[in-house]
């Protein structure tokens, strides 16, 4: 989940919402992929989240260290950011 920078404006979300777009066609680790903004039912919410699913923990690994990855971040999302949370869990069937 990302808390964006004062300064993010609706067009670098747009950047950043077609970056992440791309990814699952480039990585293909990913099993699944959605992403959005807040829907503003609560006040005090993050403004953005990324859910990725993975069909073990190697395959998050491989999402997590891709070239196209760790470029989106680097150009698109460092700077941006205010505050930043994360999860990585392991469904139980």
């Amino acid at each position: 989940m990302f808390r964006w920078e004062d300064t993010v404006d609706d067009e670098q979300v747009a950047a950043i919402t077609a970056g992440l777009s791309t990814l699952p066609g480039l990585i293909p680790q990913i099993a699944d992929y959605r992403f959005g903004g807040d829907a503003g039912v609560n006040e005090g919410n993050f403004d953005f989240v990324v859910v990725a699913d993975f069909a073990s923990v190697d395959d998050y690994l491989a999402y997590r260290d891709h070239p196209d990855h760790r470029a989106l971040i680097a150009d698109l999302v460092t700077g941006n950011v205010a505050d930043r949370a994360a999860v990585q869990y392991v469904i139980d069937d």
